[in-house]
């Protein structure tokens, strides 16, 4: 979702790209037909699969994270970086040349200041301004970057007023969200993705903001995907969740929702235990359940709602999550580009009958407008 989708959907981490491309050109039967889908069986390896995978035309590897200072202060962040194939063009060989477009969303919410902080950039690859390089184990856009290596990764971002300067540990392996190695978001063969997460990345740092440093501790979350196709024609948008509880484990859902007020079967979800063994589970398994609480944007007018409860009956977990910063809706220069929302969220609820409490991000699209991405 990210603009993609939940965790994968077209949009979460497309709607930045809209700000550079037209859709009919970056939807054109003719450029898609160039690319693999999304499609059971994939074999993946790590590290190979953190990286790029050209012979698909959408990917983006998107970072967020809940971080909080000894004395308290809370902050949520956001970078994302895309990448959208424009061409499989084999005589394209000048530095200039564009086969792909780089993209990347930067996002800073001081909770307890009440403040939201985002910025968008696009870049073709030129002499090294933006890249995907398994060799140097670095992924970035500029002056924003990720530099993964095993399990340890470096994220550092520069913007005007704020930066960060994040160490993050992964304490779990990589998750494969799913079944058969695909995330199905719309019936037909390729309507999916291939979906891994780091669930649970222990994160430590700094945050500068207006000049002030705060060092700040937390975890963190990492959704990487490629896939060409995923939503179709009936599909209006989705609320995307990634909770990371205290007892150490992780549950990413989401739900999408059809253009005639229905929810999609191929809503799905994952639980990850402490272990680290994973769950898939079916738009039947859970249900998430907005509230009356809603944040109506003054820019768009549109109706969030920011309160929600999550119920699992078959793993006893019954939560609600709410955010402490109503106001975290990203809104692109493109007047193409639908606007969303994306932002912190803390959890409280029960698990097995006993109190449970986490922190996790939502993601919910389609309330200014329907989404439309699908060829």
């Amino acid at each position: 979702m990210r603009s993609s989708s939940p965790g994968g959907f077209i949009t979460r981490r497309m709607l930045a790209f809209l700000s550079a491309l037209s859709l009919l050109l970056l939807f054109s039967p003719a450029i898609t037909a160039q690319y693999r889908t999304a499609l059971p069986g994939y074999r993946y390896e790590f590290p190979r699969d953190h990286f790029s995978h050209p012979d698909f035309q959408t990917e983006w590897w998107y970072y967020t994270g809940n971080l909080k200072t000894a004395d308290g202060h809370r902050f949520g962040f956001e970078l994302t970086f895309f990448r959208q194939a424009l061409s499989r063009d084999a005589t394209k060989t000048l530095v200039w040349d564009v086969s792909d477009l780089y993209l990347a969303h930067l996002a800073l919410s001081d909770l307890d200041g009440k403040q939201f902080y985002h910025l968008e950039r696009s870049n073709r690859a030129g002499p090294g301004i933006a890249g995907v390089s398994e060799s140097s184990s670095r992924i970035w856009n500029g002056n924003w970057q990720v530099i993964l290596k095993n399990e340890n990764q470096q994220l550092q971002a520069v913007a005007g007023e704020f930066q960060l300067n994040l160490s993050l540990y992964s304490e779990k392996a990589p998750i494969i969200h799913g079944q058969n190695g695909v995330s199905e978001k719309a019936p037909g063969p390729g309507r999916a993705s291939h979906y891994i997460s780091l669930t649970r990345l222990a994160t430590s740092g700094s945050v500068t903001l207006s000049g002030n440093v705060f060092q700040v501790n937390g975890l963190s979350w990492m959704d990487h995907e490629f896939f060409t196709h995923q939503l179709s024609a009936d599909q209006a948008g989705w609320d995307w969740l990634s909770l990371q509880l205290d007892d150490h484990t992780e549950l990413m859902l989401f739900r999408i929702r059809r253009k005639d007020g229905s929810l999609d079967p191929f809503s799905s979800g994952t639980f990850i235990d402490a272990s680290g063994k994973t769950k898939h589970l079916a738009s039947s398994d859970f249900n998430l359940l907005p509230q009356s609480e809603k944040w109506i944007s003054p820019e768009t007018h549109a109706a969030y709602p920011i309160h929600w409860k999550i119920v699992i009956p078959s793993l006893n977990i019954y939560l609600n999550a709410s955010t402490l910063l109503p106001s975290q809706e990203l809104s692109s220069t493109s007047p193409l580009s639908p606007k969303y929302w994306e932002g912190a969220i803390v959890l409280t609820g029960t698990k097995n009958s006993q109190p449970i409490r986490g922190t996790g991000y939502l993601e919910m699209t389609g309330y200014d407008r329907p989404i439309d991405f699908a060829p």
